[in-house]
């Protein structure tokens, strides 16, 4: 009879391997969940993103919005006359007619392209005579690298040097020494030494007796103010003229809001 045989055993039930009870993978069988849990952050993460956005644009908007009130209020302050401009301004046109003044007149550019060149550039090696400049005192063209600073002149400037000061948006009350009022010359000079009124404004006597008839005031002006392509002519010096074509054609932050001008350097300092 054969032998049974024996049973071979692989330990106790309890140590063999029970089967799992656990949840299924967090990930399911294409991992979605995983997926679904990366999309739900992202979107979190892009809403918070578009509210930082959202917030620093208003925040910009709201700065932009306060400055601009600022500049109104600062315009409207500094651009208040006091008593004496008001009057000159008032008194201007009846002064314009007195003292035998021209409107304003507009001048064309310089020649061949050399309105705003420097001296000693290839373009303009040395100063041309000033009767090449469309204009007597010159509006602008060829000029020196550096600017007059504003003030009152008792001798005639370096004519390139003012040239340049007009680019930056200053004006000129140009004067003939020898036959102009003393009195009304005092009036304008000691007016323009004062405070604000001295920013951007140049007085200084028109005398470059080298440079032939244009080194001079045309025959029969006593005066003559001059922006960036811009002048007018009067038979005799008048403050409220002065101040009226300065008003207008000057530009700085005391009284910005009147400029009238084209001069393509403003904002620079003279």
């Amino acid at each position: 009879m054969a032998k049974k045989r024996k049973r071979k055993t692989g330990g106790s039930r309890s140590s063999r391997p029970s089967r799992s009870t656990a949840a299924p993978a967090a990930t399911g069988p294409s991992g979605r969940t995983v997926r679904s849990e990366a999309v739900r952050r992202q979107a979190s993460l892009d809403r918070d993103e578009t509210r930082r956005r959202r917030s620093r644009r208003l925040a910009v908007a709201g700065g932009f919005l306060l400055a601009l009130v600022l500049l109104v209020v600062l315009e409207v302050y500094l651009h208040r006359l006091n008593g004496t401009e008001r009057r000159l301004l008032d008194q201007a046109p009846a002064a314009a007619a007195a003292a035998g003044c021209t409107s304003v007149q507009t001048v064309a550019p310089y020649p061949k392209g050399l309105d705003r060149v420097h001296i000693g550039s290839p373009q303009a090696r040395v100063m041309p005579p000033l009767s090449t400049y469309p204009s007597t005192p010159p509006a602008s063209g060829p000029h020196a690298p550096a600017p007059l600073g504003a003030g009152v002149y008792s001798n005639s400037p370096a004519i390139g040097m003012t040239i340049h000061s007009l680019e930056h948006a200053a004006v000129i009350v140009w004067y003939d020494p020898t036959t102009a009022d003393p009195a009304e010359l005092d009036r304008i000079r000691s007016f323009f030494r004062q405070g604000n009124e001295r920013n951007h404004v140049i007085v200084a006597p028109y005398d470059y007796p080298d440079q032939g008839p244009a080194g001079q005031l045309p025959s029969g002006r006593q005066m003559a103010l001059v922006a960036w392509h811009r002048i007018q002519y009067c038979s005799q010096p008048s403050l409220p003229v002065a101040y009226a074509f300065v008003h207008q054609f000057r530009f700085n932050l005391y009284q910005w809001g009147a400029y009238k001008g084209v001069a393509p350097e403003k904002f620079n300092p003279i």
